[in-house]
Formats: structure tokens, C-alpha cells, sequence
């Protein structure tokens, strides 16, 4: 292990983390040698690093578990409104520091540790991120889960548990490789297995129409098994859950081909039901129509629903009777929130269930369903709207084509009486859209089975109101909010960033951690020389530090006086990271041109992973390595400049790069990201961000002053303008010298001397199919670079707007936005008292 820090230093480090009392670390002490010496006895007599976290983990899962009863007691004694997130991705990264944060044992832990003669920040890297979604859309339902607990609503996280989470990336020769992330191969402290609350769910079949009522028969049976993981809510004793599904065989699966004779194949072939929950389709805003993936999100539903039901019906701790069996009160005890269109399925299952299972009436048992589901949409593009095919649904799930017929026919009625003789707009509001291939169009159904449909940030939901689903909201249009995005100040600020948060706290208390908004009170600080030169040193510690990481990891020599102009998320045509590498390709040539001059050192991150089926997305992964390799290692440009693509950007590594960065790149074009919450994160951790007016950072520019950011290039208005002129990226590569000289550098093979070729489908791309119009934005991108250029140049001016900025971001929490959901579509109110401690009686 490392030396571990300094007397001096540790005094240092403590304060909003608190003040590790004795008694408390003399209990983390013996609660971890116990745990230590159990996992030794058990194996062997030398203890592992990864033991010693282990040990670390059992210690502050033990202060969970209490709470966590406790927690699901208060509940069933308050029968309260329940509150169910359901999301086929849930990205937690790790979970110890977060949990020791939460609890307020950091710094016991690490006094504990400390004196144990080992590293806290050591054991903290051995964790794995449970990477168990894609980008955005996972990230949001890991800090809405916090949020939940910290604002004590009775909320339930449900999702999958999928064996091999968002795969590993590599870089090799430049090229993205993928690795399998074996998250679970050393096991998951933090999960509970519930094989008690194991539930069947139906495949295949036909559908009977008896007498009795409706049957869907002859199914193919898999077992759903639950694995709890504890959320505890920030310093308030509530631990909620999140329930995640594995895919179990039962034990008769294929029995028949046993009594045929083969045992072997038909135990073979329990791999076939266990694949449901076996890998994270790793696709971010694009649709891919593949069966397993229809399983995956009917596997989730099914098993959910089933749960949300017995629990519905059963109000006693620990009890299994049920004693509610009217189901004229679910919508006033269950709200179920579809993260995206993936658990869209809700809506025919629960239909389903209320019909042919508990008998409700149809009419009745529609009104139910739609005051119970309510609908998120985080996408505008049409690439990442799913539409199944119907012939897939006919056979996988035959009852649940059948009701979405039915609902459809209904709704179109409605429609037609409505707007009579209107026959498109019956075609473009109808669910099942007609054509070569039938097709069900999932926001459809989410929109009509919903009472709510939110978009996520403003500009966002104008346009699911203006274009994506005009016609509904014509129709309904009390149904359609706003609910901008938000990210948790736990992680993303007390976690993440120390240094910066003790010096706030300073300032202004700690109220900040559980009220954003509150960081308004450091605008009276923005002049204060003390405070300016703080919130620079905070950050100029933080960019030594990963400068320090950056050298480690990648063998290369990094200048931590430089700008840290960093952009990290998905690789994706629309958030244009080639506008960044076009930028640095400038700069280079800028530098090259005049290597006398002085220029405004900087080093630009790039990181990201590609969908491994997308091609342009890896090409331009290439791209970025290729030019780092020639910028890297030319001598004229020494530490003036140099281009560092991240390998494997995760949860755990945002942690690292987001509180170094002085720039962050939030460049889509205007129109086509629904939020992004990376540009949250950045702002909260002091740097200034570099945008155009989509998403979120419209809502940025409005808390802190467009002056106070940079923006620059096409408003949607523009962009639209320019679809209908028609776009030509050839007038700009024309009348723009040095963009000119950016692509034919690319297209002559200057970044790729080895294969002079290799990224004619780039330049191809950019020149004649550029739908996100990367040209158009290149003139303003670069002159607005070089405002950045200038303010960094005031290092004073540059930390006024830092501050600014952070004083502005109370907005971007996510306890703010789920305080919105709670009231304004869940109909519960947030509640602020905690709940006693384990050690305390409860009354």
C-alpha cells in the first residue's frame, strides 16, 4: 500500500466531512479487523488488498443495515404513497465512498484506516463501478435514487442486474477495443440476494378467450431473482432500496428434452432463460430491435409489477396476507415513473393484470393504469425512438399485442371523434404505425397509458410539445411538464470535490449539501480576494493531482499551468466532439505557423465510449488518438498544446477529471441534446463552460449570465432555417482557409501516415451527410475559443466567473428536480424530518 497522508495533511482535509469522534473510529477499528478476521479464517492467513476493502465495505454495510429495516418499517407503519423508478439502466458507479458520505463516516473510516497503517483512497480504488448503464439516462437514475432517499420519499429503484454492465474500453493502436466488465467476479458487498421474493415471469404462448375471461397459456416460464441494494438518503437514517432482477431457469426448463433422453442439453439450455439478464445492451440514443432486448424490458416489467402488487396488497411489515384487494386506491399509493421508453411495457402489463387476473372492468382498469404511469422522454432524435415490430410481439408477448391493439382502437376513436375525416392525423397518432413492417411506436403507447410526460430540461420538453408530440399535446395539453435535469451535490460535489465544498462551507455553512440553492449566498464573495484566491488554489491542487494520474496512466509529460479544456460523455455524430478535434487541429496549425508567438497553453481531454456497432462513432475515437499522436510529439509545439483521449471513461473516473477541469465542452448542435448533466457537474466544480444554446445550458446561461458563459453558434431557430435553405458544408470548407486546411490534412493522411486513407469516411461524412452541421459552427467555435484564450489570460477575471458560476448551479440538484416529480406529478410531498437512528427508540 501507499504511504499513507501526513499528520499535518489529514488535519488538513477535515471539515465538512466532520470530526471523526474516538468512540466512532475505536468502533470502525474493531467492526473491521472482525470482518478482516472472518475472511481470513475463512481462506487463508495473508491478507490481499481487495481484503482489506472487503473488510472496509462489511464495516459500513453493517451501518446500513439497521437503517435499512428500520427504513422499510417506518414505511409499512406510514403507508405512504410509493414511488417506483423503473429504468432498464441504473449507472451507481461505486458505492463506498458514497455510502460513507451519506452516513457521515468518512472520516472515521479514514482516521480508522489511518491507524490501521493503510490508504482509505487506496481501498477505495479497488471497488469496481457497478457500470450498469450507458451515459446520461443511467447517471440520472443513480442521483434521482439519491435524492429520493435524502428527501425521504418511499421510493423503489427497479432494473436489471446484469452480469457484464458497460463494457471496458481499451485503446489499442488508436482503435477502441472492447473488454467484458466482469463487475461481479469478486462478488458485490453492497447487494442482498431475496430468493424469498423470487417471481415467474410468462414468455410465448397463445391467448384463450374463455368464458371466465381471457388466458394466456402454454408460456415458456423464467424466473426473476431479486438482489437489494441499500440508497441511503444524506445523514437522515433513511435507506431505501434498489431492487435489481436476475434471470434464474426453473428447474423443469426444457423438461421434455430430458425425458427424451438428453439431460445434458436440456440443463445446456438454462443458459437460454439466464441470458435475459446477462449484458447491458450498450447502445446510448439508438434503438437496436433485437428480441433479447424485448425480454429484457418485459422481464423488468413483469417481475416489477408483480412486486408492486403483492406489496400494494399487503400493508404490514414483514406480512404476505394480502388485505387490500380493491384496486380503486392503487393510483393514491403507487406512482410507477418510466425512465424512457424501455419499461413502456408497464402500461399493457399492468392492463393485463388489472384485467384478466384481478378482474377490474377494461374502462376501470385503464383509468387506474394511466393515473399510476407516468412518462420521461430524454431523446428527440428518430434514430433512438423504438417501434418493435408487431410480428415480434406476437409471438414473445401475444396478450399484450391484443391490449395494445385494444387501447390503440380506443384512442383513435377519441381522435376521429375529435378531428373527424382527419385521416393523417390519425396515422401520425396512431400507435401501431402501418408500412412494410408493422410496427408498435413505444412513446406512443407511453403517452397515451400516461397522466404525465415530461421532457428535461426546457428547450427539450418545447420541443416534444412543438414537434415530437404536437398532435398529442394538442390533444392533451395538461399533461405535458417540464422537469429539467438535475445531479446530486453528494457525489458530484461533497464526494468528488473536498476541497472545494470545505471552502464553501466556510463561507456559508453546510446547509448548501441538502440545498443547492444556497450557493446563491457566495455571490457576496465574489469580489473577496481571499475567497478568489482560495477557489484557484482548490482547483490548482485538484489539476496537479490528475495531472499526476494522466502522467501514470498514459506516459505523457502534462503542463499543469495549462488549461484543462475537457470533453467528456458518449462518442455520438450530434455532441460533435469533431468540432473539438477541428479546434485542435487550428491551434496546432496556429502554433506550427508561429511557434515564436505565445499561446495560451492547453491540454484537451476527450473521453468517451463508442456503441461498439457504431462505426463513425470509433472512427472518430481514431481521429482523436491520431491527432494527439502528431500534436504529442511534435517539438515545436513542446507544452503548449497536448491532446489526451481518456481511456474508458466511467463513473469513477469523472469523479477524477470533472473537479480538475477549467473548460468544459457542451458543443451539440442547438436542438438535439434533450439536457446532457455533465455540464451540471462541471459547473458545480468551477469550470466555465463552452456551449451552444441546447439543452440545459440554455437554463445555465439564464442562472449565471450568458456573459458568464461562452456561447456561440446556431440557435434551434437557426439550425431549422438552415434545414430548409439546405445545408452546404462545401461553402464552408470553400470560404473558411483554415478549416480548409483542417480536413485536407485529415483526408491527405498527415494524422495517419501509416494508412493515408483511413478517414475518408470522416471527411466524407462532414463533406456530403453531416446531419448535425459541424461546418456551419466552426467559424464561431473557434473565434469564441479564443475569448476563452483571453479571459484565461486574467486568472482573476477567469475565478470572478468560476465563482459566479458556482454561486449560480442551485438549480442543476437533483433534489430539486425530484421535489418537482414529487409534487407535480407523483402527488407526494418531500419530507425533511429524519427518521431515529437504530440505536434511538423509534417513537
Amino acid at each position: 500500500m501507499a504511504a499513507p497522508l501526513s499528520d499535518g495533511d489529514r488535519r488538513k482535509q477535515i471539515s465538512v466531512r466532520g470530526i471523526a469522534g474516538l468512540g466512532d473510529v475505536a468502533e470502525v477499528r474493531k467492526s473491521f479487523n472482525r470482518h478482516l478476521h472472518f475472511t481470513l479464517v475463512k481462506d487463508r492467513n495473508v491478507a490481499t488488498p481487495r481484503d482489506y476493502y472487503f473488510a472496509l465495505a462489511h464495516t459500513v454495510r453493517d451501518h446500513l443495515v439497521g437503517r435499512w429495516i428500520r427504513t422499510q418499517q417506518h414505511y409499512y407503519e406510514r403507508d405512504p404513497k410509493r414511488i417506483y423508478y423503473l429504468s432498464l439502466e441504473f449507472y451507481m458507479g461505486r458505492t463506498l465512498q458514497n455510502t460513507m458520505v451519506n452516513l457521515g463516516l468518512q472520516n472515521a473510516c479514514d482516521e480508522a484506516i489511518y491507524q490501521l497503517g493503510l490508504d482509505l483512497e487506496e481501498l477505495e480504488e479497488i471497488e469496481e463501478d457497478a457500470g450498469l448503464g450507458n451515459g446520461g439516462l443511467g447517471r440520472l437514475a443513480a442521483c434521482f435514487l439519491d435524492s429520493m432517499a435524502t428527501l425521504g420519499l418511499a421510493a423503489y429503484g427497479y432494473g436489471i442486474r446484469y452480469e457484464f454492465g458497460i463494457f471496458n474500453q481499451k485503446i489499442v493502436d488508436g482503435w477502441q477495443v472492447e473488454e467484458a466488465d466482469d463487475w461481479l467476479r469478486y462478488g458485490n458487498p453492497w447487494e442482498k440476494a431475496r430468493p424469498e421474493y423470487m417471481l415467474p415471469v410468462h414468455f410465448y404462448g397463445r391467448v384463450e378467450h374463455t368464458a371466465e375471461g381471457v388466458k394466456w397459456i402454454d408460456t415458456q416460464v423464467v424466473l426473476a431473482m431479486p438482489y437489494d441494494t441499500p440508497v441511503p438518503g444524506y445523514k437522515n437514517n433513511t435507506v431505501n432500496t434498489m431492487r435489481l432482477w436476475s434471470a434464474k431457469a426453473p428447474n423443469d426448463f426444457n423438461l421434455q428434452e430430458f425425458n427424451m433422453g438428453d439431460y445434458i442439453e436440456a440443463v445446456l439450455d438454462r443458459n437460454l432463460a439466464e441470458n435475459i439478464s446477462r449484458v447491458l445492451y450498450p447502445n446510448d440514443n439508438f434503438f437496436e430491435g433485437k428480441e433479447l432486448r424485448l425480454k429484457q424490458e418485459y422481464f423488468v416489467v413483469a417481475a416489477t409489477l408483480q412486486d408492486i402488487i403483492r406489496r400494494f396488497k399487503s400493508s404490514k411489515f414483514g406480512c404476505r396476507d394480502p388485505v387490500r384487494t380493491c384496486f380503486e386506491t392503487f393510483p393514491d399509493k403507487v406512482a410507477i415513473q418510466l425512465n424512457d421508453t424501455h419499461p413502456a411495457l408497464s402500461i399493457p402489463e399492468l392492463m393485463r393484470i388489472l384485467v384478466d387476473v384481478e378482474k377490474v372492468d377494461w374502462d376501470k382498469a385503464w383509468e387506474i393504469t394511466k393515473r399510476t404511469c407516468a412518462y420521461t422522454n430524454h431523446t428527440v432524435l428518430p434514430e433512438a425512438l423504438e417501434r418493435w415490430p408487431v410480428s415480434m410481439f406476437e409471438k414473445l408477448l401475444p396478450r399484450h399485442l391484443e391490449i395494445i391493439y385494444a387501447l390503440n382502437q380506443m384512442h383513435l376513436d377519441r381522435v376521429a371523434a375529435l378531428y373527424p375525416g382527419d385521416i393523417d392525423r390519425l396515422r401520425r397518432m396512431s400507435v401501431i404505425e402501418e408500412g412494410d413492417c408493422k410496427r408498435i411506436n413505444m412513446a406512443h403507447l407511453c403517452v397515451i397509458g400516461s397522466h404525465a410526460v415530461n421532457g428535461v430540461a426546457r428547450i427539450h420538453s418545447d420541443i416534444v410539445k412543438n414537434s415530437v408530440f404536437k398532435d398529442f399535446y394538442e390533444l392533451e395539453p395538461e399533461k405535458f411538464q417540464n422537469k429539467t435535469n438535475g445531479i446530486t451535490p453528494r457525489r458530484w460535489l461533497l464526494l468528488c470535490n473536498p476541497g472545494l465544498a470545505d471552502i464553501i462551507a466556510e463561507k456559508i455553512g453546510e446547509g448548501f449539501i441538502t440545498d443547492l440553492s444556497q450557493l446563491k449566498k457566495l455571490l457576496e464573495f465574489i469580489d473577496n480576494e481571499t475567497f478568489i484566491r482560495d477557489v484557484a488554489k482548490v482547483k490548482q491542487e485538484n489539476k496537479l493531482k490528475f495531472a499526476a494520474y494522466l502522467e501514470e496512466q498514459y506516459k505523457v509529460k502534462i503542463n499543469p499551468m495549462s488549461m484543462f479544456d475537457v470533453q467528456v460523455k458518449r462518442i455520438h455524430e450530434y455532441k460533435r466532439q469533431l468540432l473539438n478535434c477541428l479546434h485542435a487541429i487550428t491551434l496546432y496549425n496556429r502554433i506550427r505557423c508561429n511557434p515564436s508567438k505565445s499561446f495560451v497553453p492547453r491540454t484537451i481531454m476527450i473521453g468517451g465510449k463508442a456503441a461498439p456497432g457504431y462505426h463513425m462513432a470509433k472512427m472518430i475515437i481514431k481521429l482523436i488518438t491520431s491527432i494527439g499522436e502528431v500534436i504529442n510529439n511534435d517539438p515545436y509545439v513542446g507544452d503548449k498544446l497536448k491532446v489526451i483521449f481518456l481511456e474508458n471513461y466511467r463513473v469513477s473516473l469523472a469523479e477524477k477529471v470533472i473537479p480538475a477541469a477549467d473548460l468544459s465542452q457542451q458543443i451539440s448542435t442547438a436542438g438535439t441534446e434533450a439536457s446532457g448533466t455533465g455540464n451540471m457537474k462541471f459547473m458545480v466544480n468551477g469550470a466555465l463552460t463552452i456551449g451552444t444554446m441546447d439543452g440545459a445550458n440554455v437554463e445555465m446561461a439564464e442562472e449565471a449570465g450568458e456573459e458568464n458563459l461562452f456561447i456561440f453558434g446556431m440557435r434551434v431557430e437557426d439550425v431549422e432555417a438552415l434545414d430548409q435553405k439546405g445545408y452546404n458544408a462545401r461553402e464552408y470548407y470553400e470560404s473558411l482557409p483554415e478549416l480548409r486546411q483542417a480536413i485536407d490534412q485529415i483526408t491527405s493522411g498527415f494524422f495517419s501516415p501509416r494508412d493515408p486513407g483511413c478517414f475518408k469516411d470522416v471527411v466524407n461524412m462532414l463533406m456530403y451527410h453531416d446531419r448535425f452541421k459541424v461546418f456551419a459552427d466552426y467559424e464561431a467555435y473557434i473565434k469564441c475559443q479564443g475569448q476563452v484564450d483571453q479571459l484565461f489570460m486574467d486568472p482573476r477575471e477567469w475565478t470572478r466567473k468560476v465563482i459566479r458560476n458556482i454561486a449560480c448551479s442551485g438549480k442543476f440538484s437533483s433534489d430539486r428536480t425530484i421535489t418537482e416529480y414529487a409534487r407535480e406529478i407523483w402527488g407526494v410531498e418531500p419530507s425533511a424530518t429524519a427518521i431515529p437512528p437504530p440505536n434511538l427508540p423509534r417513537n
